[in-house]
């Protein structure tokens, strides 16, 4: 902005405030040239979050989707997070891709900088719970809400599957036998207040005991800031099970860590994780999570090669620098339409 007014003004999150924005810049003259354009950043569409479980929520829901549709359209540029949000985009939005709106792809970005890892914290673990601090142990690290579309039973089958094969080949891995004694921790956000999250907590809890492997499976709801900057640091890799997510900031501030990441193939991950090289995309299933995280338990030097691989990876594409110079392309790009 200079003393003429604005030159571009970007709306995240809700695009309600679209055409509003659009009026107040007019009706007030901060404007510059006579026009200042409007960009929307559309995460994901929201109508696509709203339940639709009866007739009464659908009908409801019918005259917000046409406002957020309408409103979206009125933007001088949309941008998304992902191809796959834009996909879902044009899917969703059918009047503005018939109009020929297609939105510009603009990655989230991660402070690379934040998430080095130093040997201090590498041996620091004495803020973790102790069955995490045995620095022997091979560490699976999974980040992710306690909540039922994250997928996070799929990690317990997965090391459940692990076991079974070491069980079946004799390798000891039950008792404090032989190394390498693989853990798996499922951390992340949780809220007592929360019913799924109390109830999801338990369902986990319960699967890994019927399982069998409860002694091997460690839950940190709510952790700290510095708790996972050491779980990052501890980890081999890290196990993203999320299906079709929109994007996920988790993987690149794993990679960011220089650790390699194990993710379902679909969604965002497929944007971020290149297969076989900063780690590997799976099909949902415990067998294909399995042979990914068996491979990275048996030969380090692999996983520590992924992880250098990977974190250049976001230096590159997902700095802060790189969506710093991806924006302000986008903004000016959008002041010339």
């Amino acid at each position: 902005m200079d003393n003429n007014g604005y030159d571009v003004v970007l709306v995240d999150q809700v695009s309600i405030v679209v055409p509003l924005f659009k009026w107040l810049l007019n009706v007030t003259g901060k404007t510059k040239h006579g026009r200042t354009s409007v960009v929307f950043y559309c995460h994901f569409p929201d109508m696509l979050l709203a339940t639709r479980t009866t007739c009464l929520r659908r009908a409801y829901r019918a005259p917000f989707d046409m406002l957020e549709e309408a409103t979206t359209g009125a933007a001088d540029a949309v941008l998304v997070n992902s191809m796959f949000t834009s996909n879902v985009f044009g899917k969703t939005f059918r009047k503005l891709h018939r109009a020929g709106l297609r939105p510009g792809v603009l990655y989230p970005a991660v402070d690379v900088d934040a998430h080095s890892i130093t040997e201090k914290e590498v041996q620091d673990v004495s803020i973790l719970p102790r069955e995490l601090r045995c620095t022997e142990d091979v560490l699976m690290l999974s980040i992710n809400r306690f909540e039922r579309k994250k997928g996070l039973d799929l990690a317990i089958l997965a090391l459940a599957e692990y076991m079974r094969r070491k069980r079946e080949d004799g390798s000891v891995v039950e008792g404090g036998g032989g190394p390498p004694t693989v853990r798996l921790c499922l951390a992340g956000g949780y809220d007592k207040a929360v019913l799924e999250n109390v109830e999801h907590l338990q369902e986990l809890t319960t699967l890994a005991e019927t399982l069998g492997v409860r002694e091997f499976v460690s839950f940190v709801p709510n952790f700290s800031s510095d708790q996972r900057r050491i779980l990052l640091a501890r980890c081999r890799a890290v196990i993203y099970t999320p299906e079709n997510e929109h994007f996920g900031i988790v993987p690149l501030e794993a990679m960011a860590a220089s650790r390699p990441v194990i993710a379902c193939a679909s969604g965002g991950p497929t944007e971020t994780v290149v297969h076989l090289r900063t780690g590997y995309l799976c099909p949902p299933t415990p067998g294909a999570f399995a042979d990914a995280l068996e491979t990275l338990v048996e030969e380090c030097d692999l996983a520590v090669d992924m992880g250098k691989m990977a974190r250049e990876r976001v230096v590159q594409k997902f700095s802060r620098d790189a969506f710093g110079e991806k924006l302000e392309k986008a903004l000016r790009e959008s002041t010339k339409m």
